[in-house]
């Protein structure tokens, strides 16, 4: 079988970031997804979030350009964009416009602040967005936060959530015969990330301060360790039976100071001792004597070394695509074959609306 999205076409207005990322997951999961790409524009095989498409070249000052747009949008049943709000407006291609000339149309619309509000009008990025979240506060050492790359507010609480929700209005769409327009904001996709922490801060089960709590490299027995070899391992033992075989294969079940887990005024103590110990051995020693026990251990592998780790291996978890490394498409399905990845292809706008006519997209 295709994809779980096969038969769907899916229009990208190109850009950066979590849109380009959205429309990655659509098009792995069987999706057409033909990304609108200016005059110029040279595709970076680097740039693998772009696997998978049929790429249009349009200039959107174009009066023609834009009236092809909005016809090639007539074929659609979802549509991307993640321009400052107002910007589609002013380009004569409005949610009202391409609503009224396909009525089944799913208008998604990705910003970082949202489409209303104070700072709707103004320029800002993945760390500016998670930090109106309450989401960058919480990551980072004690001193400070720390940017936990892109993935909170660009790629989870942006790309991720305008993935999930292109589908649930193509589902809807799908009963009632009517489209609509998503506003999707990395700012509240990534406080809705937060769910769980802001339900423990509110019943004291966790503290604003950094390195102080559970997950957040507080507790002694859920953080990454220092090697001999200057790598890194992770161990996350949070249950007692987990926690307990931890200290058996560690030699320190008899150690009054580990005897409580759960005592966090002795986890600096705890901290200090561990790191002792995870130093005294390699990265490789320590995967021969905590791999394939109930202990959660991880060695830490850089992202030149993870599609080399034989799980990863075993699983197929990444492919390569014009030389380059990258995570295969996920996750699995039991009927459904989420293709090999493949470079986007040039097409033009005639190709894309003789498709359109051929194939009944929507089952009508």
């Amino acid at each position: 079988m295709a994809g779980p999205l096969s038969g769907y076409r899916i229009i990208e207005m190109g850009g950066i970031g979590p849109g380009p990322f959205a429309a990655m997951m659509l098009a792995d999961h069987g999706a057409e997804v033909i990304r609108i790409d200016r005059p110029g524009t040279i595709w970076d095989p680097g740039d693998t979030m772009l696997r998978s498409r049929k790429r249009l070249i349009l200039n959107l000052k174009n009066p023609d350009d834009v009236a092809a747009l909005r016809e090639l949008a007539k074929t659609a049943d979802a549509l991307i964009e993640g321009f400052r709000p107002g910007t589609m407006e002013r380009l004569g291609l409005a949610p009202e416009a391409l609503l009224a000339d396909n009525p089944r149309l799913v208008y998604g619309r990705m910003t970082g602040w949202g489409q209303t509000g104070p700072y709707a009008p103004y320029a800002g990025h993945d760390l500016n967005y998670i930090s109106l979240s309450g989401a960058a506060h919480s990551i980072g050492t004690a001193a400070a936060p720390v940017p936990p790359l892109a993935l909170t507010g660009d790629m989870g609480g942006g790309g991720m959530m305008l993935a999930f929700s292109i589908t649930a209005a193509l589902l809807n769409a799908a009963r009632t015969g009517e489209g609509q327009v998503i506003d999707c904001a990395m700012t509240e996709g990534s406080a809705l990330l937060m769910t769980a922490f802001y339900g423990l801060h509110a019943t004291g089960g966790w503290s604003d301060e950094r390195e102080a709590n559970l997950l957040d490299g507080g507790a002694p027995y859920y953080r990454p360790y220092r090697t001999a070899d200057g790598k890194f391992v992770s161990i996350g033992p949070l249950e007692p039976q987990f926690y307990r075989e931890l200290l058996e294969r560690l030699g320190l079940v008899d150690d009054e100071l580990f005897a409580d887990q759960d005592d966090r005024a002795r986890w600096p103590a705890m901290r200090e001792r561990l790191d002792a110990i995870f130093a005294g051995r390699t990265q490789a020693e320590w995967r021969s004597a905590l791999e394939h026990t109930d202990v959660c251990f991880a060695p830490v592998l850089s992202m030149a070394e993870a599609p080399d780790h034989p799980h990863n291996v075993a699983r197929g978890a990444f492919v390569r695509l014009e030389g380059i490394n990258q995570p295969a498409p996920a996750p699995r399905y039991s009927r459904s074959l989420l293709n090999h990845p493949v470079p986007p292809r040039d097409v033009s706008i005639a190709e894309l609306m003789e498709d359109g006519r051929d194939a009944d997209r929507r089952n009508r």
